[in-house]
């Protein structure tokens, strides 16, 4: 999967830069999840990295399936990802692109999954503790994984915090194993 991000961030970057030039970073952004969806089907991912196909083929087959979706510019990256083989990226072209886009526009997408449904003051409480640490405005979902056996696990950009219960017991028993 990083071997991916690696591959894939050249490309989000050079899109980021085209779509700021364009003034359309939301345009871009949703162009690109279009392709993602498109790129992250199991038959398509098959397909597209599948080396029997000629590349051109590969790419052309993508831009058929959005037709009418798509701005020059996406065209053109969708050509090139397909002659550099890079289609089956496109999920990870577009995740880049979005941190991307969430850092120039100072926000940050975060994630609580927690033992159990938070409570509105509670989403408030992290929310605003989240905003006030990252400096930036955060856009939070959450979820709920029983797995956890209490507690929650946040995650906004790079940063993670654990405090499940889960999480607590296998940090005790890598310390108890040492």
């Amino acid at each position: 999967m990083s071997d991916l991000i690696s591959v894939a961030r050249p490309y989000a970057r050079a899109a980021f830069e085209r779509a700021r030039e364009e003034n359309d970073l939301a345009g871009w952004a949703e162009q690109l999840e279009l392709l993602a969806a498109i790129a992250s089907d199991s038959r398509m991912h098959d397909l597209l990295s599948n080396p029997r196909v000629p590349r051109e083929q590969r790419a052309q087959l993508v831009l058929d399936i959005a037709e009418g979706k798509l701005n020059n510019g996406v065209i053109n990256l969708v050509r090139l990802l397909g002659e550099n083989g890079r289609l089956p990226t496109l999920p990870a072209v577009s995740k880049a692109f979005n941190e991307l886009k969430a850092e120039a526009e100072s926000r940050v997408e975060a994630e609580v999954i927690a033992f159990r449904k938070l409570t509105q003051a509670q989403e408030k409480e992290i929310h605003k503790a989240l905003s006030e640490r990252l400096g930036r405005e955060v856009s939070l979902t959450s979820s709920v994984d029983s797995s956890l056996l209490g507690g929650a696990i946040i995650r906004a950009g790079d940063l993670v915090i654990d405090g499940s219960v889960r999480g607590q017991l296998d940090r005790l028993a890598a310390n108890l194993s040492r």
